[in-house]
């Protein structure tokens, strides 16, 4: 009596996951034809396009088929900086094995090219049946780590049916994401896919456990944690910044952008902050965003040309290179974290918070658990729209001044929040200790 409904719904299952199949080869279809097209003329563009050419080749030349691999995918630079803890610390556990590092974003890729924590870095082709299947033949690995939101549709299939080990880490979910939603059940698919799903918080498990994922997920924490607090730990120095700073008060304006920049501008009008030193480094170091900051802040000094002993009463320093932020914050008397008056929202505001320091961004932080948290603890200021942001942000800066107390209280909240949040990494470790033998 149960068979006919029965074939009935999975008949419209197998439409569903059919339909979506030919969206998504006419996603890939269109999406690598645009790339092409825009190349050419966008610098991303072009580095997506010719970073991929040739690719298959580059790594059937570098990696043999008696190297036992494991592989770590990371969309950009901020999913990089996720996978990075787990990554060093799988080079300890595992040396017999060799890393692979792939990036889908020519923004991470450019920077982390070189990164010498893993054997081979390379950009990930393309999504598709052939492609997957002739990347894993290539790379044959023994265990699979995606890191926080990357979904394919054919490299999880094909790792699946080869039975690879295969782990998401770091990820959050939020209700409005497909996966909860009543036509997607092709993603719900994909996240079935993994052997287990690491998520950053309560509400993520509570998702999955709602589409009868919660047996294959767990709670591990964010990875990033441990991350910036072993930067803080090294204690690497920047040249010339001791100097720079003095004995003044200074703000580390990290991952700006232009409507950051014009709050800080803003803010400096306010004759309370006179005495402040600010430090700029913007998260596009181009030419012509260099030039607009010079404009915006007339005082300012590129990093790159600053000699203290010429120049000793220079109050604005404009960092124009990359890689040094993190190390930066450690000077901060407090920080703003850049990206909040620009969707989709704020850099990494907990490479700053580690150093015990109160942290500012912009409006567009809800997506962003961390901000959240940090403004619910006191450790952080977000700035809105509804007050004049900049003038709020100097009004903040001099009561922070002057009142020392505030400002330790700030800061003391920021770091709690930090190293109450560390141990995501060894979480994961310990579950394929377990799990696998690699060894």
């Amino acid at each position: 009596m149960d068979t006919v409904p029965l074939i009935g719904t999975n008949f419209a299952k197998l439409q569903s996951i059919t339909l979506y199949l030919v969206f998504y080869h006419i996603f890939l279809f269109l999406f690598r034809v645009s790339l092409w097209t825009a190349a050419p003329f966008h610098a991303k563009a072009r580095s997506w396009v010719v970073g991929r050419i040739g690719i298959f080749k580059k790594m059937q030349a570098q990696i043999k088929p008696s190297d036992r691999v494991i592989w770590m995918h990371v969309a950009s630079l901020g999913e990089f900086e996720q996978g990075r803890p787990l990554l060093e610390r799988l080079r300890k556990e595992y040396p017999s094995h060799k890393l692979l590092l792939t990036f889908f974003s020519p923004s991470g890729y450019e920077v982390r090219k070189d990164f010498p924590g893993a054997d081979w870095v390379f950009y990930l082709p393309l999504d598709g049946p052939r492609n997957a299947k002739r990347f894993l033949d290539i790379v044959h690995p023994e265990l699979v780590l995606f890191v926080k939101y990357e979904f394919w549709f054919f490299y999880l299939k094909k790792i699946s049916y080869r039975k690879i080990p295969l782990l998401l880490v770091s990820a959050i979910f939020r209700k409005e994401m497909s996966f909860f939603r009543w036509y997607g059940g092709i993603s719900r698919k994909m996240a079935a896919r993994f052997d287990h799903l690491f998520v950053q918080d309560e509400q993520s498990m509570e998702l999955l456990q709602g589409i009868g994922l919660g047996s294959i997920s767990s709670i591990s924490g964010d990875t990033r944690f441990d991350r910036v607090i072993e930067i803080a730990a090294s204690n690497a120095p920047v040249d010339g910044i001791e100097q720079f700073k003095g004995n003044k008060p200074l703000l580390v304006a990290g991952s700006t952008w232009p409507g950051d920049e014009k709050v800080i501008a803003r803010a400096l009008a306010d004759s309370s902050v006179s005495e402040l030193k600010i430090i700029i480094a913007p998260h596009e170091v181009s030419d012509s965003h260099l030039n607009s900051l010079l404009q915006l802040f007339p005082q300012a000094q590129l990093y790159s040309s600053y000699h203290y002993s010429t120049n000793p009463d220079t109050k604005v320093l404009i960092i124009d290179s990359i890689g040094l932020l993190s190390k930066l914050y450690r000077y901060a008397t407090f920080a703003y974290v850049g990206g909040g008056f620009k969707l989709p929202g704020i850099h990494n505001v907990l490479e700053a918070a580690v150093y015990g320091i109160p942290v500012f961004f912009g409006l567009h932080h809800q997506r962003f658990l961390e901000a959240i948290e940090l403004v619910q603890n006191g450790g952080a200021i977000a700035l809105t729209e509804e007050i004049d942001p900049g003038y709020s942000l100097g009004v903040h800066l001099a009561s922070l001044v002057q009142e020392p107390l505030k400002l330790t209280s700030m800061g003391a909240s920021s770091k709690q929040y930090v190293f109450e949040k560390q141990g995501a990494t060894e979480t994961i470790l310990d579950f394929i200790r377990k799990k696998w033998t690699l060894n």
